[in-house]
Formats: structure tokens, C-alpha cells, sequence
């Protein structure tokens, strides 16, 4: 089989990626090592900004609110195109009893973005179910939340219908196919698939994939955990974050609580201790889930990053060869910036940021 380009990984940025591709024009290969959009992009939250935009670089930010900006044309364009809505949610999200809300109020005002000091007694109008002990918030109007899970269907079903791309699902990469230092595809367990460019969107596999490569690239799998209760629609109107724990509400009843963080290396097995801990996230939250049990519990791996910058675009000493991983808890906030970033590279178009903060050439070289 022989492509334009061939994108290791069907999670949201791989899928993202072809998507984009695809509509410049070029042929398509989508290699997954299972089924497209069942790791990270399924498991996680989809908040639509960083859970702490403050505490991240300005590279994570520049790409956070491109994304922010676009993501409701994003899902209303892919429900038209296959029936299948992502259901992008506008709730706004409240922080509770932030230690750093200074610091948060002055990057809203250098960033221009609407967040601020309310009052508790307004958070609880709009919020009545939420737990007692809290004594400040800050709000942000306009973030958004997505069914990552229906957003991933989304994008199958739009790929599938694209006519320039092949989606080849349950077929490990092996390895990677070579004239010289230039890589020219990748080799999967079924069959090599020839490539003018290779795009590397392995999510936690990523750093392990490049390796076989002699690439150093410090993505690694961080452990996450989630539960997921049912509640009567219109339950929670608004995202709630205190002590790192969220609450989301999807448009069905559903609340999600997330997440863990830890370091287990390739294990996505559900604990005992983290649902112990997340049941108890939830109590202090919302108090009505202390007398239900959650319908589900889950992990996840995330693609861990030192600094959760994503590297993208192309690797100077291995020709044809691209990355778009790295992105850490972000990787639903950033898609839509990263892959138009990605392709805009590829493509050689005016980029629609900066691309020298995550330009792997040289923080490959630093590191």
C-alpha cells in the first residue's frame, strides 16, 4: 500500500490529522494498534482548556485558545458532515478556592480572556447541588466541554466517508521503513505501507514507537482515572474544579469525575485506591453522588510530557519523518490547533501560529 501520508495513531489527534490532511488533498493512511479512538481520546474528561490555563507555558496557551475558539464550528461541521454529534457544551467553568487566584486573574488580563472573582453565594444560584467548605471562585464563561467519545465517532465516520484516506484499524507499526536516513513508511504486522511522510501520533506509545528509531523523545504513558454517575438532566449546569478533582456534565444526566494521576508505566487497570478516592472527590463536590454508586469506572493513559508542549512538525535528521504527540492532559484541548499546525507544516502553508515552540529539531537537540 502506498500513500501521501501515512498517521500512526487513531486517537483524536491522528484522526484530526488525516481529517486536515485529507482535505488538502492528499492520500491518507490511518495505522492503529487497535480500534481508532479507544485510548486517551475516549478516556479522558474533554474540558476545553487546560485544567490551570495560568500554570502552563505560552506555547500550550496559544494553541489552547485557537482550539477554544474554533471547537463549536469544529463539532457543528463534522454533525453535519456524519449524522454524528459531538455535542460541544458551553457551561462555563468554576474554580473553588483557588490558592494561586491572583496569579489567575492577572494571566486572564495579559490574555484577554473572561475569567473572574464571583461570589460564592452566585455560584451556589446556578450550582445548587454543589458541596459546603467553599469560600471563593473564579469563572470562566464560554469554556465548552466535549463527548470525547462521540467526537472520536465523529471523526471515524468523516474519514470513512473520505475517499483520499484508508483507515486500517488493528494493525500494530513495527517499525518504520527506510531509504538512508530518510523514512519512506512504516512497516505494520499485516502489510509495509509506503509514505512520502510518516506523522507520529502514537499518543503514550509515542516516545516508545521512536525509539526504534535511535530517537529519543520523552513521551511517556501517565495513568488516569475516571468515573462516570447518572444524574437527571440539567443536574449540574456548569463544570466545577477544586483540589485538582472536576466535575462535567454532559447533555444526558451524566456526570463525569475525574481524574488520577500516576505514573504505572502500561497498565490501565481500574484500582480499588483510586476509585476510593475519586468516590470521595465526588462526595465533597456534588453530595447527592455520596448515595449512589458510579455506573462506571475507567483508565486511561495519557501521553506525558515534561512540560505538556506537544512537539509538531517535522524531525530535521530523519527526513520524512513528523510529530504531532507529546500533548500530556491536553491532547482534546490542543487537537484542533495542533493537527491545523501539523498540516499547514506539511503542507507548506503559512502556519496559523508560531511553530518554534514545538519544533522537535531543536528540543530534541537540547534535550
Amino acid at each position: 500500500m502506498s500513500c501521501d501520508v501515512a498517521v500512526v495513531g487513531a486517537g483524536a489527534i491522528g484522526l484530526l490529522s488525516a481529517y486536515y490532511l485529507s482535505l488538502s488533498g492528499r492520500r491518507v493512511v490511518v495505522v492503529e494498534r487497535g480500534e481508532p479512538g479507544r485510548e486517551a481520546s475516549w478516556a479522558g474528561g474533554g474540558i476545553v482548556s487546560p485544567l490551570y490555563p495560568w500554570r502552563y507555558q505560552p506555547a500550550v496557551t496559544a494553541l489552547a485558545h485557537w482550539s477554544q475558539d474554533f471547537y463549536p464550528v469544529l463539532g457543528e461541521r463534522l454533525r453535519q458532515e456524519t449524522g454524528v454529534d459531538p455535542e460541544v457544551e458551553v457551561t462555563g467553568l468554576y474554580w473553588l478556592n483557588l490558592e494561586d487566584e491572583a496569579e489567575a486573574l492577572d494571566w486572564a488580563r495579559r490574555n484577554v480572556r473572561p475569567l473572574a472573582s464571583v461570589s460564592v453565594a452566585e455560584v451556589r444560584q446556578r450550582v445548587p447541588v454543589l458541596g459546603p467548605g467553599y469560600e471563593r471562585a473564579v469563572f470562566m464563561a464560554g469554556v465548552a466541554n466535549v463527548r470525547n467519545p462521540r467526537l472520536v465517532r465523529s471523526l471515524r465516520e468523516a474519514l470513512l466517508r473520505m475517499p483520499n484516506v484508508t483507515l486500517v484499524s488493528e494493525s500494530p507499526v513495527t517499525g518504520f521503513l527506510r531509504q538512508g536516513e530518510r523514512v519512506v513508511g512504516v512497516q505494520t504486522a499485516r502489510e509495509a505501507i509506503h509514505a512520502e511522510s510518516v506523522v507520529v501520533c502514537a499518543g503514550a506509545w509515542s516516545g516508545e514507537l521512536l525509539q526504534t528509531l535511535g530517537l529519543a523523545v520523552p513521551v511517556r504513558p501517565v495513568k488516569g482515572q475516571m468515573l462516570l454517575y447518572r444524574q437527571p438532566v440539567g443536574y449540574l449546569t456548569s463544570m466545577v474544579l477544586a483540589k485538582g478533582r472536576y466535575a462535567i456534565p454532559r447533555r444526558d444526566g451524566h456526570i463525569l469525575i475525574g481524574s488520577t494521576l500516576e505514573h504505572a508505566e502500561f497498565d490501565k487497570t481500574p484500582t480499588a485506591k483510586a476509585l476510593a478516592s475519586l468516590q470521595a472527590s465526588a462526595a465533597e463536590l456534588l453530595p447527592a453522588l455520596a448515595e449512589q454508586a458510579p455506573v462506571a469506572h475507567w483508565a486511561g493513559l495519557r501521553p506525558g510530557s515534561p512540560d505538556g508542549v506537544p512537539f509538531i512538525g517535522p524531525v530535521p535528521e530523519l527526513p520524512g519523518l513528523w510529530l504531532n504527540c507529546g500533548h500530556y492532559r491536553n491532547g482534546l484541548v490542543l487537537a484542533p490547533a495542533s493537527c491545523q499546525l501539523l498540516t499547514d507544516l506539511l503542507t507548506e502553508r503559512t502556519p496559523i501560529i508560531d511553530p518554534a515552540p514545538y519544533a522537535p529539531g531543536a528540543r530534541l537537540a537540547a534535550g
